[in-house]
């Protein structure tokens, strides 16, 4: 060994005596961005729990009927009554349905509500308070893109898993498994995988902001591009399924033609088959189709607003029926013989 090299290697081991310390302190070092997700991950995921189902699937030898799994998902609990909030999609056609909770618990649910045009689903399960760590909830009202958001979720099956993200867009539109439009939801860059679906989307001081639904993908994996049901939809949503079972919106009382009608005869709106006795819009006056004095049928009156919104489509009167409760007042805009003429009507609460 040269002299050089002699006294080089004490110098180099003296230096990293010196150095392993500061060296431990820069691997602990955390932004205030990194704490902050630390901080909400910790306080939020003993709310996130696992949900599994079973279906019936019968033996194409011995005919015999099997329980097997269907899917997974996530969830939350949403209050200390054990009900806990996920994704219709995520329970849909189960038999049995299983949550599992952080401390590994399994318990079984029961179906309390489900509400398939906005892709959510309320259970319940029996499990001891202290073990039921409910979310705050806050609003989506006053997002806006950029905002930082957290999805707690169990993707592929993994426990609790943390992406995060920004919000990447406000005003979305997606198909629900009905076929039903959802409205206003966020879009949000935060990997939302399979098995995500039904968790919760948060903010930075760890409030429920949106129920994480789908992903765009055609392979199914993340690609950037997730989707969630916005808080505010899901706070006048779930109170309801609590209560009643479903979704209940105010009816007008009329028996609707298909979509397929307006693009076949040329028109937009939702035009009237026949109204039911005493209900809204037979008080109203509002006709459906009828026949002619020549033996043929006409058709009736076509709904084309809603409280001066543009209706297009069936969807779009429930979406806006959605927005008020039965005994409100709404003006329609109804076409008649190529006239559009407006009138008010009392919603009545569906027999």
């Amino acid at each position: 060994m040269t002299p050089l090299n002699t006294l080089t290697a004490p110098l180099f081991a003296l230096l990293l005596c010196f150095a392993a310390p500061l060296f431990a302190q820069v691997q602990d070092f955390a932004t205030d961005d990194e704490r902050n997700t630390m901080q909400v991950f910790n306080f939020a995921s003993p709310s996130v729990v696992y949900v599994t189902n079973e279906t019936l699937v019968r033996d194409r030898r011995t005919l015999r009927l099997h329980a097997v799994p269907k899917g997974a998902g996530s969830g939350f609990i949403w209050d200390q009554d054990g009900h806990v909030v996920t994704n219709f999609h995520v329970i849909e056609g189960a038999r049995k349905v299983t949550i599992t909770l952080q401390d590994r618990s399994e318990w079984p649910a029961k179906l309390v509500g489900s509400a398939p045009e906005k892709d959510l689903a309320v259970l319940q399960i029996e499990a001891p308070r202290a073990l039921l760590k409910p979310l705050v909830a806050g609003t989506s009202g006053n997002l806006s893109v950029g905002r930082k958001v957290l999805a707690i979720g169990n993707p592929f099956g993994l426990d609790t898993t943390l992406t995060t993200g920004v919000v990447s867009a406000l005003g979305r539109e997606i198909e629900a498994t009905n076929n039903r439009t959802i409205r206003n939801v966020i879009q949000t860059d935060a990997a939302i995988n399979p098995g995500n679906s039904g968790g919760p989307l948060l903010d930075s001081l760890g409030r429920l902001i949106g129920v994480n639904t789908a992903i765009y993908s055609p392979s199914g994996a993340s690609v950037g591009i997730g989707f969630a049901i916005p808080v505010d939809t899901v706070k006048k949503i779930v109170p309801e399924l609590i209560k009643h079972g479903r979704l209940v919106r105010p009816v007008l009382g009329i028996e609707s033609a298909p979509d397929q009608w307006s693009n076949r005869y040329g028109f937009e709106g939702v035009a009237i088959l026949r109204t039911a006795p005493g209900m809204p819009a037979e008080k109203a006056g509002l006709r459906g189709i009828h026949r002619t004095r020549q033996g043929g049928w006409q058709l009736g009156d076509v709904i084309v607003e809603v409280e001066r919104q543009p209706i297009r489509s069936y969807d779009d009167l429930l979406n806006a029926l959605e927005k008020h409760r039965a005994g409100d007042e709404v003006t329609l805009g109804v076409m008649r013989d190529g006239i559009i003429r407006y009138t008010a009507i009392t919603l009545a609460a569906p027999r």
